[in-house]
């Protein structure tokens, strides 16, 4: 009888991938890649393609931005009326100084609130993001390979790819797919994500691919292991995501972490035996 082997991909969207040129339409360009990331999409896609007869399920998550958001520019302005540039890091504390304030000036309070919150959680500062995931944008679709890779496996399946969009609430970050940074009880889309907590508990084994290692991919996985009960049952595979540039560090910390905890951990030609050796049973 076949194990049922889960692939969960975190943001395999373009916006995040150093994509060469032969993959850019014209005048358009990924907004934050993340170098390595192509490859990492190119080593997946091969995965899905060789491995798709061992594959029991596939999960897809998509960054899915509004322009106005409280990690994008748009929403903040420095105090001399300056813009304020990508991978800027703002917390409550400036925006008290009016070292940088909401453009609105009506969305101080819950700007306020939010960065309180987030800080009192410890995982993360704000860090403003160039725009990027906006929904119905280019930069906002999935890596081409990795795609048609899945498209292929539906097809021999007869299933669908579940996707779970997350992020389109513009007063809080959302790098994990379980649930925001900062989760509001007026937003339902913000909460713990039971129903993909329920359909990975389902599963012998959970593999995780996707980007960025360092944010979506690390807050993710880290909630997974919260709520899924046996963190043994992950297998992070490591050549198929890499870190925003400058955020190696956090990584690596992250893969320590679950190494501790008891997540495993693979290359993708590993991982490809698993779903072969799955596929003829």
């Amino acid at each position: 009888m076949k194990d049922r082997l889960h692939l969960l991909v975190i943001d395999p969207q373009n916006d995040f991938c150093d994509l060469p040129s032969d993959y850019l339409p014209r005048d358009t360009a990924p907004t934050l890649p993340v170098p390595g990331a192509h490859a990492d999409m190119l080593r997946l896609a091969q995965l899905i393609e060789r491995g798709r007869d061992g594959i029991a399920a596939i999960t897809v998550t998509l960054d899915s931005h509004h322009r106005y958001h409280i990690a994008h520019p748009t929403f903040w302005v420095a105090g001399d009326g300056a813009p304020v540039a990508p991978f800027t890091e703002i917390t409550a504390a400036d925006v008290r100084a009016a070292r940088y304030v909401p453009r609105d000036a009506g969305a101080i309070r819950r700007a306020l609130a939010y960065l309180d919150a987030l800080e009192a959680a410890g995982r993360y500062k704000l860090m403003v993001w160039p725009v990027h995931c906006e929904i119905g944008t280019w930069g906002h679709n999935v890596h081409a390979d990795v795609r048609k890779a899945y498209n292929g496996w539906e097809d021999a399946a007869l299933g669908v790819v579940a996707k779970i969009a997350k992020g389109s609430n513009p007063y809080t970050e959302h790098y994990s797919a379980v649930m925001a940074e900062v989760p509001d009880k007026a937003e339902p889309d913000t909460l713990l994500n039971r129903a993909l907590i329920d359909s990975l508990k389902s599963a012998d084994r959970v593999y995780v691919a996707g980007e960025a290692g360092s944010h979506c991919v690390k807050a993710t996985t880290e909630h997974v292991v919260e709520h899924i009960g046996d963190p043994s049952r992950l297998v992070l595979i490591m050549d198929c995501m890499s870190p925003v540039q400058g955020f190696e560090a956090q990584q690596r910390g992250f893969f320590d972490a679950m190494r501790a905890k008891g997540v495993q951990f693979a290359q993708a030609g590993d991982v490809l035996q698993d779903l072969l050796v799955n596929a003829g049973r």
